[in-house]
This record gives C-alpha cells, sequence and structure tokens, in this order.
C-alpha cells in the first residue's frame, strides 16, 4: 500500500512532508483545520479533509484511505499559545492524540510518527538522554507533547501499535507564515521587512538549534520508513547552536532594516 495520511498536513512540515511523498509516488490524504495552516500550501495532487482531530467523524473520514503510515503533526501550537489557552492545548493534544492512536489501530496501521517537541527536555543543557527528562515542565504545551508521547507508548506497548516519537527542535522555512504564536524567524524576517524594530526577549545570548524545514522532513521521513523499534525516540536536530543576536544581526542585514533592536525581559516561562 502506498497510502499515508498527515494530519496537520497544511502546516509547513506537513506540506513538505506530502509534496515530498508524493513526489516518491506515495498517494497522501491531508486532514487539518486551518487553524494554523494554510489551504494553499496543501498540494493539488493530495486529498484534502478539513477538519480537526477533535471531530472524530472528520478523522474517520480521513482515514478512509486505509493508510499504511501515519504522520500525526497536527497540535495546538506551541508554547506562549498553550500558557494563554491551556484548556485548548489540552484537548488537541491529548484528546486529538487519543483518536488519531484509536483510528491507527482500528484501520491497521503499520506505522505512526507522532512529532514531539524539544520543550520536553525543558532547562537542560545537554538534550540527549530521552529517558532523563525534568520533573516540571515550563508551558503545557510541553505538558502535552509529553502526554502525546506516552499514550504513544501506551498504545504501542497494549495495543501493538509501531510508533516512533521525534522530538523536533526549532524549524524554519518557506511555508511558515508569520503570527502571533508562531516561530521566531518568520515573525522577525516580516518585521524586518517592514523597518520595524526586532524585539529581542531576553539578552540576546540564548541560543536555540535551527534547522531547514526540508531537513527537519528528511528525519521524519527516514525515521517513519526505517528499522525502527516500536516506541523509539529520536531528536530531529541539527546539534548546532545559534544565539538570537547573531540571528537578528543577519536579518537585518539580509533585509536592508536599520532599526535598533529592542531588548524587552525574558518571557516568565522561557527557561531555555
Amino acid at each position: 500500500m502506498n497510502n499515508v495520511l498527515i494530519t496537520g498536513g497544511a502546516g509547513a512540515i506537513g506540506s513538505h512532508i506530502s509534496k515530498k511523498l508524493i513526489n516518491e509516488g506515495y498517494n497522501v490524504t491531508i486532514i487539518d483545520n486551518l487553524s494554523s495552516g494554510h489551504e494553499f500550501l496543501v498540494p493539488k495532487e493530495a486529498r484534502f479533509v478539513e477538519g480537526s482531530v477533535l471531530n472524530y467523524e472528520k478523522l474517520a473520514q480521513a482515514f478512509n484511505c486505509k493508510p499504511s503510515h501515519v504522520f500525526h503533526l497536527a497540535a495546538f501550537f506551541a508554547n506562549q499559545n498553550s500558557v494563554d489557552n491551556p484548556e485548548e492545548d489540552l484537548a488537541v493534544n491529548g484528546q486529538g492524540t487519543i483518536n488519531v492512536l484509536k483510528l491507527a489501530v482500528e484501520n491497521k496501521v503499520k506505522k505512526l510518527v507522532y512529532t514531539s517537541s524539544s520543550c520536553v527536555y525543558g532547562n537542560k543543557e545537554i538534550m540527549k538522554e530521552s529517558d532523563k527528562l525534568p520533573e516540571i515542565l515550563d508551558t503545557p504545551y510541553a505538558i502535552t507533547k509529553l502526554l502525546g508521547e506516552e499514550y504513544c507508548k501506551f498504545w504501542t506497548q497494549f495495543h501493538g501499535l509501531n510508533t516512533v516519537i521525534l522530538r523536533l527542535f526549532n524549524s524554519y522555512g518557506p511555508g511558515e507564515l508569520p503570527g502571533k504564536y508562531r516561530n521566531v524567524i518568520p515573525n522577525f524576517i516580516s518585521t524586518a521587512m517592514k523597518g520595524k524594530s526586532l524585539i529581542i526577549t531576553g539578552s540576546g545570548e540564548e541560543t536555540r538549534d535551527f534547522n531547514f524545514v526540508e531537513d527537519t522532513v528528511d528525519g521524519i521521513i527516514k525515521a517513519c520508513f526505517s528499522d525502527t523499534k516500536p516506541g523509539d525516540i529520536f531528536n530531529i536536530a541539527g546539534g548546532n547552536e545559534t544565539k538570537i543576536n547573531n540571528l537578528v544581526f543577519k536579518i537585518n542585514q539580509i533585509t536592508g532594516n536599520k532599526a535598533p533592536i529592542i531588548y524587552k525581559k525574558r518571557r516568565s516561562w522561557d527557561h531555555v
């Protein structure tokens, strides 16, 4: 079977996955409620179901393609949004994930890829030991992404579903549009193109592991179609530290933005 299902497939990462798989001869079905994704990112060759993973009927309709593999990317994104809206975060990342897992078992899916997040590590200097996580997580999003991991482990152990858990670090690239709760790179670029000051929350000496979306997607697809053990956990990261100050300098340089940088107090939940 060459049928795959991507939840949250109208987002930047999901749409890149779908394009690559279509080019490799797969039949792709996408379900997305377009809360943060965009229909124009969905390839015309893909079957598109507009709906939420919380809508079991719509989700079952998406599963009608009888996928051999499922990429579960649909999520309530991300940290600040979850702080502002913890109930919705829990619903989508908790119940939504359960719905996907249940239908994956019912439809005899060969393998399910669950995209978790590096934020489950909290403020850890070295993010390599998958079994050594902080006792207290920084945001509801981190809590519910880890919750999704635990549900995957349970469905693997109890229901025999082959799952692989991927902790994604900071992905960026085409298809990632700016917005209130979106990632820093598209928001910085959008602001700089308007000639406005970029706002850094902190000293700017903080570092992040930024990964180009095509590299992220390459890791996700390889994890799906490689011989992993059920319940395996992998970091999808480059292992390269980029200072936010250096990122801002580069974006201002590329866009020709001359507005001064503004430094503000670090966000209350951001300890990394």
